[in-house]
């Protein structure tokens, strides 16, 4: 009995000694800062912020006389907004006849101006303006050999004797030798804008 009693103390102890709430509490705080540093599997992570609206410009509408260019203007106007939209473009587009436009290289523009009537609300001086431009530049005719002149829904435009150009339909690009006028195109060429150019110019030599 005695030994029994003796054999039972000993187990206490041993079993006392192996459960120590300290080291308990420090496994469980380090188990807890563990977690902390691992990913948590079964949180599901925050949604991806939503994507910016798509941004889509209004059309412009060239007939709002808030667009209109009037008077006389700088070729610049044109490269910027609303009106490098078309401006830009159908210059970039427009395939010239390489032939003829080599025919005007070879024109004496010494004695050559040209008034370029447009108006930026129609649809036809959007289309032939920039194809001019760019034949005018294919062919070396500098910024001081052209003038543009913007006129309004009515054909009616700001500058001094401009009733005297006679501007029944836009675009009109009248050509002028010796400040008298030689030919104009008048909203559509007969063959092409260069050859159309190039017979007005070589028409009585």
């Amino acid at each position: 009995m005695k030994g029994s009693i003796i054999l039972f103390g000993i187990l206490m102890v041993c079993f006392n000694g192996c459960k120590t709430t300290k080291h308990v509490v420090e496994r469980q705080v380090d188990i807890k800062m563990e977690n902390l540093d691992q990913p948590q599997e079964n949180v599901e992570p925050p949604p991806p912020p939503p994507p910016p609206p798509d941004h889509v410009p209004a059309a412009v509408n060239f007939s709002d006389q808030s667009t209109w260019i009037l008077g006389y203007f700088d070729l610049n106007r044109l490269f910027l907004p609303p009106h490098s939209t078309w401006f830009i473009s159908g210059y970039d587009d427009y395939k010239y006849d390489t032939e003829t436009v080599n025919k005007l290289k070879k024109i004496d523009k010494s004695d050559i101006t040209i008034k370029i009537v447009m108006g930026t609300w129609c649809p036809d001086s959007r289309r032939e303006v920039p194809r001019f431009m760019r034949v005018l530049n294919a062919a070396n005719f500098t910024p001081d050999k052209f003038q543009l002149i913007g006129v309004d829904n009515v054909k009616n435009s700001p500058i001094e004797n401009y009733r005297s150009l006679n501007i029944q339909r836009v675009p009109t690009f009248i050509i002028y030798k010796n400040n008298i006028e030689a030919g104009r195109i008048i909203e559509n060429p007969t063959t092409s804008l260069e050859q159309d150019m190039v017979n007005i110019l070589t028409r009585n030599e």
